[in-house]
């Protein structure tokens, strides 16, 4: 499982986001995130079809597809249990 997290420094629930993801990557050394900066990475916001709606969070499986995604500010137990959820995929 990978995810990857869209966000930027003026987005309120970018900064409530960043560490809530920060306990989560830590507790769970095993979980691939890459973060892209919404202002700095227009490419890969594109690609990936994250607006100017932020938080974005995009869970992909090991092939790259995107299992699921969330906008906006999510509950770190919420988080924990998609993970737990597609741990093996």
């Amino acid at each position: 499982m990978k995810v990857l997290k869209f966000g930027a420094i003026w987005c309120p629930g970018c900064i409530i986001m960043k560490p809530r993801w920060e306990e989560i990557e830590k507790e769970n050394p095993w979980l691939d995130t890459e973060y892209y900066d919404y202002d700095n990475n227009k490419e890969k916001c594109e690609e990936c079809g994250v607006k100017d709606e932020l938080p974005v969070f995009v869970f992909l499986d090991k092939n790259g597809d995107e299992i699921m995604r969330l906008t906006g500010e999510v509950q770190k137990s919420k988080l924990m249990d998609i993970i737990n959820q597609n741990k093996e995929n």
